[in-house]
């Protein structure tokens, strides 16, 4: 079976424009890449402007589409003003919101210090809310009658998960808001809906977690009942079609991606209580290296 294989018709998200936060690389990348090939002018935002700038024009020239890079801080509730402000001078208006910016790392939790966790609760939590709220009042103010936001979360954010506790309560966070906003905004014509994915690898994200060969000693795909993980474009198809109108009846839910991971053991990582505590200290040794570089 092709898993890269795409879902919808070409002119699926024909004159939808979709803002992507955290979409210059990894699965926020994968997704702006499917929206851009369905007929989407997409904006990417992150605080690293070249870096965007170069896969707006890599995106642009493999699909032949549009696509706006924003440098953006979503941490600021400024800068997203400022963001969706730039978005709409270039593209008119803007119909849909994927959260996707995030921030992750593995440790024991009494070896984070308060800013560490502060960190990844603040890109996480505070930066999902301050695009929601920043698009969420625009749209009620111009009666736009439809608008979706997109939240991608975990399957840890309802079951917790040792080692990733900021990460696992900042999810959670987002998790709510998404349940609550989608009856509370439905009266506004906004849909609010989550993505749950299991193990998709990304280079940078998978570097962090999972630094050095500690990726092949806890291989998270044998937790996986199929056996193997996730394919970009699966998840890509699966965004693809929650912000299209053929989902227009979908409203409050999280839809899990997994492979069943989450059903045959909660908590992704887990497993890593088998990590010995000298490993720990050579593993933020090594995962503070690859952040400075």
């Amino acid at each position: 079976m092709d898993f890269s294989a795409k879902m919808l018709r070409d002119d699926a998200l024909k004159g939808k424009v979709i803002v992507v936060t955290g979409g210059g690389s990894g699965l926020g990348k994968a997704m702006t890449h499917y929206f851009m090939e369905l007929g989407a002018k997409v904006a990417i935002t992150s605080r690293d402007i070249e870096k965007l700038q170069n896969t707006a024009k890599e995106l642009e020239t493999e699909t032949g589409g549009t696509c706006l890079a924003v440098q953006c801080d979503v941490r600021h509730y400024e800068q997203v003003e400022a963001m969706l402000q730039e978005v709409l001078k270039t593209y008119g208006k803007v119909d849909v919101l994927l959260n996707n910016a995030a921030g992750n790392f593995i440790s024991p939790t009494e070896r984070l210090s308060a800013n560490a966790f502060d960190t990844v609760i603040d890109i996480v939590l505070k930066g999902s809310k301050n695009c929601t709220l920043a698009f969420g009042k625009h749209w009620i103010d111009t009666k736009q009658s439809a608008a979706t936001v997109l939240n991608i979360v975990t399957t840890y954010a309802f079951t917790g998960s040792a080692y990733v506790v900021p990460s696992a309560a900042a999810k959670a966070g987002v998790l709510a808001m998404t349940r609550s906003l989608a009856v509370e905004w439905a009266k506004y014509g906004i849909r609010t809906n989550a993505i749950a994915p299991g193990p998709f690898p990304t280079k940078g994200a998978w570097d962090r977690l999972l630094p050095g060969d500690l990726a092949d000693k806890f291989d998270l795909s044998k937790k996986v009942p199929l056996k193997r993980v996730g394919n970009h474009q699966e998840l890509a198809n699966l965004a693809a079609y929650l912000v299209s109108d053929f989902s227009a009846y979908i409203n409050g839910e999280v839809i899990v991606i997994d492979g069943g991971e989450w059903l045959k053991g909660a908590g992704e990582f887990n497993l890593l209580e088998a990590i010995p505590e000298e490993l720990w200290d050579q593993l933020e040794l090594m995962i503070k290296a690859k952040k400075n570089n």
